[in-house]
């Protein structure tokens, strides 16, 4: 007997029992099903992550105070015992004979404060900029301007908003130019207000407030060092092109370590990070955290296998009397071997592709509910579900086609 014979026996056999049939499949439907959008949706993390610190700028290092174990236990940007970055530290940095690899360079102290209108307020978060903020951070007004050399001499109170703080707080007004808010109760001038860059209510990267280095330093934010020098949180900085971001980094901790006089046998009291690092790190973490969610959803296509080789048993003791016939017109033992695995294994596929759509769908009702969020069904998520399914249809299916295919034919022709 060929393979489109046992084909279609298969098939018959199944379309005999439809209702069980469909009965069966539903524990492989849900468990491709879960695997499927617990898989898109760790992929959508991964993605979210990525282009979530894409969008902050391009070839970016961040120099931070402290140790790599300091800014891991303690607040971005605040350490103590002589780590802090300082105004000082920037100025270094930003010579070119010294650092030539390194393109523009943006210190920055960020702070979260109450920043209000006469009628509203708000909890955002403050940074103190640089003019070289727009071309570090890549983050331009979409209406006004920016903060000039004129503010940081002068020390103005002028500011920049997101559009967050503009839907909170001037909800009837798009672009608040020259109007008052207080921030941590000192009043500011809006002189703009900076482009969308997107996010979610886990990181709204418009719910911010820039304003000039100096002004946050001195009138708004206690920002000294021990040695009574201005601090900064981080020191963001632009290599000269992705190539060149290692000879960067290089440059830059041999600059910070002769200024501070730290000896070559001693750790460093500041940390360079960069950007493909950071999303290195979060990538391997969605990675595992993927990875678990799969396998704990992969369960219950074991479970699914277990009803197959259930109902698989049942079907062998149904037809006991049909195998014994088969046989003794001259069926082989492979030929009923191959019709069972058939019937297992396309309740399986037909389970899995039904599963694939369903994940599909599950998928999109999470991007649907999570605002910022997208997950992302990749080839390959579809492709290990329903190979997977197909396994599972084969292994559960091997004991009970084995099962049909020993029966004596003379003992199944007497079964009653």
């Amino acid at each position: 007997m060929n393979i489109l014979e046992s084909v279609r026996l298969a098939l018959r056999a199944l379309a005999a029992n439809k209702l069980r049939s469909v009965l069966t499949m539903l524990g492989i439907i849900i468990g491709v099903g879960a695997v499927i959008t617990l898989m898109a949706a760790g992929e959508g993390v991964s993605v979210y992550i990525e282009e979530s610190f894409q969008g902050i700028g391009s070839n970016l290092l961040f120099v931070l105070p402290g140790s790599q174990e300091q800014t891991m236990s303690g607040p971005p940007g605040r350490v103590s015992g002589g780590g802090e970055l300082t105004n000082s530290d920037v100025e270094v940095l930003r010579d070119p004979v010294r650092a030539p690899d390194v393109a523009a360079v943006s210190p920055e102290i960020f702070r979260s404060a109450i920043v209000a209108t006469g009628q509203r307020d708000m909890m955002t978060q403050v940074t103190g900029a640089t003019p070289d903020f727009i071309r570090v951070r890549n983050w331009v007004p979409e209406i006004g301007s920016f903060i000039n050399q004129v503010d940081m001499n002068s020390r103005a109170r002028v500011a920049l908003v997101g559009k967050t703080v503009v839907r909170d707080l001037f909800p009837d007004n798009p672009y608040p130019l020259e109007q008052m808010i207080r921030i941590n109760n000192v009043p500011f001038r809006i002189i703009g207000v900076l482009e969308e860059k997107g996010g979610s209510q886990f990181n709204d990267q418009d719910n911010t407030v820039v304003i000039p280095l100096t002004t946050a330093q001195a009138r708004l934010f206690s920002s000294r060092s021990s040695s009574g020098e201005y601090t900064v949180s981080a020191i963001m900085i632009q290599a000269a092109s992705s190539d060149r971001m290692d000879a960067a980094a290089e440059q830059i901790a041999l600059i910070l370590r002769e200024r501070r006089g730290i000896d070559f046998r001693d750790e460093d009291n500041f940390s360079i990070i960069s950007q493909s690092d950071i999303i290195s790190v979060f990538g391997q973490i969605t990675g595992v955290l993927t990875i678990f969610l799969g396998a704990i959803a992969g369960i219950s296509l074991l479970v699914g296998g277990i009803g197959i080789m259930n109902i698989m048993l049942v079907s062998v003791t149904e037809r006991t009397r049909e195998i014994g016939l088969r046989k003794a017109v001259g069926a082989r033992r492979r030929d009923i071997l191959l019709q069972f695995l058939l019937e297992a294994v396309t309740l399986s596929l037909v389970g899995g592709v039904i599963g694939i759509g369903l994940g599909a769908l599950g998928a999109e009702v999470i991007s649907s509910l999570v605002e910022g969020f997208r997950s992302v069904l990749t080839p390959q998520s579809v492709v290990l579900a329903t190979t997977f399914s197909a396994a599972v249809g084969l292994f559960f299916g091997i004991y009970p086609a084995r099962r049909a295919a020993l029966l004596n034919p003379i003992d199944a022709l007497r079964y009653e």
